[in-house]
């Protein structure tokens, strides 16, 4: 068949087939297969003999890791049952080039220690990396970035050491990073599952921690940074942001932080943030915050918490609007007897006005703060009396006569049906 195609024909075909050829020559040159007992038995080796954009496949076993160093841009990729182990004693993997991939790996054991912080996966001064879908199991520091900048963390599942606070790292944890993406990953049994310190411009996206020693999700001293669409559930608080500013919390779901000072969210210095569209249930507290001002805490879900809010004096300028409180055991509680903080327009279950008008306000102001609390706040055992007529009677010459609580902490428009029901 060539011989009867004319010479330009023929020769343009031969460049195709050589050009196809080698651009299959090449993509297979490209992928290096690490496997025990063979001439490339360990990722070390692979990466000496790697050029930059290589696939380096790690096949099913153990191989032991003491700070494998990964100083070229390339993907790894491992196979079912490829397993790096620190023994209890290493960092498992460093990064320290730009543009690397770990994905589909397991890391075990990286050892505890009191002098530097060792990771499964630590990533140091880079940008553009994507750690995804990989198991971490009984590491000190689960993945760890610093100084690094647009990378992505992805779809992980972290189960750290979990012993005592002392003894464990965090489960995701930057330091000095900036636009990175924490996206879709499992995190539980760390010091805290996720942790913020310098971290600016950052999304915290579908993340679900849980059954951490300390902390859900720790933010200090950072700013711009969005957290959506996350859980944190029974850790001793689902959310601590400090010293921080401009940072934006909506649509997360805070279950179960529950103990005797355990919060499902904490705001301790923070400034110019948003709280929105946020499920609070079953919290000993909802959300605490001190020194924290111009907080817009709105569309938010109080569902059968110890206290909903307890918000200290120097908190000031943050709204609650349109949220609901349901079923808590106290709404609100204040360390001040002057409120510098809007409460309007919102559902309170506890309210007992009327509307005579129909316009769905209620006609009486809602005073959210009860004597009682205040006493339960100083003398928790206290807390047995909580249902008795006695100290129901308490509260409701309190509300007609104010003499302890803020007089005008109150929401002068409380809704008659729950933010939901209405067409807020």
């Amino acid at each position: 068949m060539m011989k009867l195609l004319p010479d330009s024909i023929k020769s343009s075909c031969l460049m195709l087939i050589m050009l196809i050829g080698g651009i299959a020559d090449h993509t297979r040159a490209n992928d290096i297969v690490v496997r025990k007992g063979s001439p490339i038995p360990t990722i070390g080796k692979a990466i000496e003999i790697a050029q930059r954009g290589d696939h380096i496949i790690v096949t099913a076993g153990i191989y032991e890791a003491n700070q494998i160093t990964i100083n070229k841009p390339v993907t790894i990729t491992g196979r079912e049952g490829a397993i790096l182990d620190g023994m209890g004693k290493y960092e498992i993997m460093l990064i320290t080039s730009d543009s690397v991939t770990i994905e589909y790996l397991t890391f075990r054991n990286a050892g505890v220690s009191y002098v530097k912080d060792n990771a499964a996966i630590k990533l140091n001064g880079v940008k553009h990396c994507h750690i995804s879908n990989n198991k971490l199991e009984n590491n000190f520091f689960g993945i760890y970035l610093a100084k690094s900048s647009y990378c992505t963390v992805s779809d992980n599942k972290v189960t750290g050491n979990g012993r005592k606070e002392t003894a464990s790292g965090g489960g995701i944890h930057l330091w000095s990073c900036n636009n990175i993406v924490i996206d879709g990953n499992y995190v539980r049994n760390s010091r805290d599952g996720i942790y913020f310190e310098f971290v600016d411009h950052t999304t915290i996206t579908n993340n679900i921690s849980e059954y951490n020693i300390r902390y859900g999700l720790h933010l200090m001293y950072s700013k711009h940074d969005t957290y959506t669409n996350n859980t944190f559930r029974h850790n001793r608080a689902g959310g601590v942001i400090m010293y921080s500013n401009f940072v934006t919390m909506k649509n997360n779901d805070y279950q179960y932080n529950w103990g005797p000072s355990n919060d499902g969210l904490l705001l301790k210095e923070l400034n110019d943030g948003i709280v929105e569209d946020n499920r609070f249930f079953k919290n000993s507290t909802a959300i605490y915050s001190e020194g924290s001002n111009r907080i817009e805490i709105n569309h938010n879900q109080f569902l059968q918490n110890g206290w909903a809010i307890k918000i200290m004096a120097n908190s000031t300028q943050n709204t609650f609007h349109y949220n609901n409180f349901v079923d808590n055991a106290f709404d609100v509680i204040t360390s001040g007897t002057v409120n510098k903080n809007n409460f309007d327009r919102n559902y309170w279950s506890a309210y007992n006005g009327y509307d005579l008008d129909h316009d769905g306000i209620g006609d009486v102001p809602y005073r959210p703060v009860s004597l009682f609390s205040f006493v339960v706040n100083e003398q928790p055992s206290s807390i047995i009396l909580l249902r008795s007529m006695f100290i129901e009677l308490l509260n409701i010459a309190e509300r007609a006569f104010p003499l302890l609580t803020p007089i005008t902490l109150k929401d002068n428009q409380p809704l008659m049906k729950s933010v939901h029901d209405t067409d807020q």
